[in-house]
C-alpha cells in the first residue's frame, strides 16, 4: 500500500471521528462526580462555570456543559491564610457587570459564625485570563451572618439577594435583600422578604453537638423573570436531610423590591426529592439560557442516595423546564442519572 493511500485513508478515519463528535447531541447528568453549589454563566460561546470547593475557587470554561469533565479550567482565588476570609469558602457566583467580571462568595475563619460575603473583579474580557482582584467585604451596616450571594439587575438597578441570620445565632436562615450602589458596595440596609415559614421548609433536626437541635432554613435564592413577574427561587429545609428542596416567592416586576409585602411565596414546593429516580436533596440551584436563548435550564445539585447529607456526593446536574400557563416556572421532577437528555439548542 502506497504513502498516497494510506494518507488518504488517515484523512477518511480523521474525517469520520470528527463527524462522530458532530453528531454527540446528548448528555447524561450528573455533569461531574462531585460539586455542590453549581453556579453557570453563558457568554460570548462559552459556558463559565463554578462551584464550592471549599479552599478556592475555580472557573471551568466549556462550549458545552456536558463536557465539563474535560473542560478547561484555571484557579483564579487561593484566600491568604489566616484572614476572616481564609477557610470555608462557599457557593461562588460570576457575573459579568458593567463591563467586568465578578465573583461573589462566602467565607469565614474555620468559625462558621463568622461567615460573611465577600467580591472578586476582573477587567480582562475572558474571566480565565488577567489578573482577580479582591474588592473586599460586602455586607449592610448589620454585618450578619451571610452566605449564597447572587445579585441581578432590574430596572437599571443592581439587587443582592442572599440568605443569613436576623441575629448572632444559628436558629434560623433567612433571605434579604438590598439595592447596590455598584457591584461590590450595598447601599442602604438589608431587607427579609422570606423566612422559614411551612413544614416542607423545617426539615432541619442536627446532631451536632456545637449546633443547635434544628435550623430551619432558606437559602440559595436565584432570580427568574417571565410575563412581568420576577421569581426568587430558593431552597428550604436542611441541606444535611433529604427534604432538601426548591419554592419559591414571586412579585410583579413593578412592585417595589424592597418591600417584604411585595413577594408572595408559593405554598408548596416546586423541585423535590425523587425516590423512585434516585435524586435526594435537591437544590441550590442557578439558571442558564441556552446559546440560541430558546430554552431555559436549570443547575442544581444532589445526591443518588438517602442519607448523604451536605458532603461529597452532591454532584451538579443540568435539566430543561418550561413554563406554566399562568407564568410561573414549571421544574418537572429531578431526572434519573444517565439518562440520556438533548443537550441545549444552540450548542455547536
Amino acid at each position: 500500500m502506497n504513502r498516497i493511500i494510506l494518507l488518504s485513508l488517515f484523512a477518511i478515519t480523521i474525517h469520520f471521528v470528527n463527524a462522530q463528535k458532530t453528531f454527540v447531541s446528548t448528555f447524561t447528568n450528573p455533569l461531574l462526580s462531585s460539586g455542590a453549589d453549581p453556579w453557570s454563566i453563558y457568554k460570548d460561546g462559552y459556558y463559565y462555570y463554578t462551584n464550592t470547593l471549599g479552599d478556592s475557587i475555580v472557573i471551568w470554561k466549556t462550549k458545552s456543559l456536558a463536557d465539563l469533565a474535560i473542560a478547561e479550567k484555571k484557579t483564579i482565588f487561593i484566600p491568604p491564610p489566616h484572614t476572616n476570609y481564609s477557610k470555608q469558602l462557599w457557593a461562588p457566583e460570576i457575573h459579568f457587570l458593567h463591563g467586568k467580571w465578578y465573583v461573589y462568595f462566602a467565607a469565614d475563619n474555620g468559625v462558621n459564625e463568622n461567615h460573611r460575603l465577600y467580591v472578586l473583579e476582573n477587567t480582562s474580557v475572558d474571566p480565565l485570563k488577567g489578573d482577580w482582584n479582591f474588592k473586599g467585604k460586602l455586607s449592610d451596616a448589620s454585618d450578619k451572618w451571610a452566605i449564597d450571594a447572587s445579585v441581578f439587575e432590574h430596572n437599571k438597578q443592581l439587587y443582592l439577594i442572599w440568605a443569613g441570620w436576623e441575629g448572632d445565632v444559628n436558629f434560623e436562615q433567612d433571605i434579604y435583600i438590598a439595592k447596590m450602589k455598584d457591584p461590590w458596595t450595598i447601599d442602604g440596609n438589608r431587607v427579609r422578604i422570606s423566612k422559614p415559614q411551612f413544614d416542607w421548609e423545617k426539615h432541619g433536626d442536627l446532631h451536632d453537638k456545637n449546633n443547635p437541635p434544628h435550623v430551619d432554613v432558606n437559602e440559595g435564592p436565584e432570580v427568574l423573570k417571565n410575563k412581568g413577574k420576577l421569581y426568587l427561587i430558593y431552597s428550604a429545609s436542611g441541606c444535611w436531610t433529604d427534604f432538601y428542596a426548591l419554592g419559591y416567592l414571586s412579585a410583579d416586576e413593578k412592585s417595589d423590591l424592597l418591600s417584604p409585602a411585595s413577594w408572595k411565596k408559593n405554598p408548596s414546593p416546586v423541585f423535590k426529592q425523587s425516590s423512585e429516580n434516585g435524586v435526594y436533596a435537591p437544590g441550590h440551584n442557578s439558571f442558564f439560557k441556552s446559546p440560541d436563548g430558546k430554552e431555559d435550564w436549570i443547575l442544581y445539585h444532589a445526591n443518588s442516595e438517602p442519607g448523604q447529607g451536605c458532603g461529597r456526593h452532591r454532584s451538579p446536574r443540568a435539566q430543561k423546564f418550561t413554563w406554566n400557563k399562568d407564568g410561573t416556572p414549571n421544574f418537572g421532577e429531578p431526572l434519573k442519572a444517565g439518562v440520556a437528555m438533548k443537550k441545549p439548542s444552540g450548542e455547536k
